[in-house]
């Protein structure tokens, strides 16, 4: 497993730290829009998305990430719709977790909107396109996901061509990430994205994925957003719907390589892999200690924790 050396591994949030050393991040993924990507609009109403990202955070999301726009070309959205689609969601999400929570925008005007009404960090998919957003993001204090992508914000990217794919993407975000720095964003408050499937076609996005650890190499913590994205239902012949067991392999072959969040749909199942991950690398202890830790090894019918706190409950009443 690469284990990146990292310039500012502990990133300091309004609300908790992450040592990105011994963490890894699942950023969970709400999408309040018509025609986002996976879910088709489930939601795009107010209350819905702000009970997806609360569902996301019991159900062990480090960080949720939520949008208005999709990536996708489209029509541009004025900023005060985009904003208007947004900040509600953030602010009650806020109110009721103290997860991480990236607003997914590239325009100044809905960050400053978005960071003011409780998000930590701005998700801006389009390598700062809107140098303002930085401006924006270094005076509140603010992290900065800073991605790769070439084409304008919302249009068409046809045949992207690359003469070497990931040292193309690691060039680019060198320099983002200067223009940020000399914006006065913090560099312990950089995050970097080589941008899975973004103008980039599947055979690209498997080459990054294959050497991603020249992505981490960069000295920042890196983010992998895989998710059921079409390089992973061109390579299985799969739908969105049945891209989890493929979305989980990416998720871990970036994180063997050096990726430290994950953003992801499926929250539970993501949850797992990465903690297991996380256990296997000595960064956390099980939860619980059964299987071959007793005189003899009974037959295993406990489940989680709680099952096993439950059994020990019984049979200390069973012994009064």
């Amino acid at each position: 497993m690469y284990l990146p050396q990292l310039d500012h591994p502990v990133h300091r949030f309004a609300h908790r730290s992450i040592d990105f050393s011994r963490q890894i991040a699942v950023m969970a993924i709400i999408n309040r829009t018509p025609d986002s990507f996976y879910d088709d609009g489930a939601t795009f109403a107010l209350r819905p998305a702000i009970d997806a990202a609360l569902l996301a955070a019991e159900q062990g999301a480090d960080w949720l990430d939520i949008g208005g726009v999709p990536f996708a070309p489209g029509p541009a959205l004025s900023w005060r719709d985009e904003a208007d689609r947004i900040v509600p969601v953030i602010a009650a999400v806020r109110a009721g977790t103290d997860a991480l929570i990236s607003a997914d925008t590239f325009l100044p005007e809905v960050a400053a909107a978005a960071i003011d009404a409780g998000a930590d960090i701005i998700n801006d998919t389009t390598g700062l396109s809107h140098p303002g957003l930085g401006k924006v993001v270094a005076d509140r204090g603010a992290h900065l996901v800073i991605t790769h992508s070439v084409a304008p914000p919302r249009t068409v990217y046809p045949r992207p061509t690359y003469g070497d794919v990931v040292a193309d993407v690691a060039d680019f975000l060198r320099l983002r990430v200067g223009l940020a720095l000399e914006l006065g964003v913090g560099a312990d408050k950089i995050i970097v994205d080589p941008g899975h499937d973004l103008n980039k076609n599947t055979l690209h996005t498997l080459e990054i994925s294959r050497r991603f650890e020249e992505i981490a190499a960069l000295g920042y913590p890196a983010l992998a957003a895989v998710s059921n994205k079409d390089f992973i239902g061109e390579t299985l012949d799969l739908p969105k719907r049945e891209r989890t067991a493929g979305s989980l392999a990416a998720a871990t072959l970036c994180i063997m390589n050096g990726a430290r969040i994950v953003r992801m749909h499926n929250v539970p199942e993501s949850v797992s892999a990465v903690r297991l991950i996380e256990a296997t690398m000595g960064w956390r202890e099980p939860v619980y200690l059964k299987h071959n830790m007793g005189e003899s090894n009974e037959p295993s019918r406990a489940h989680s924790a709680r099952d096993v706190h439950s059994e020990r409950a019984v049979r200390s009443d069973r012994r009064g």
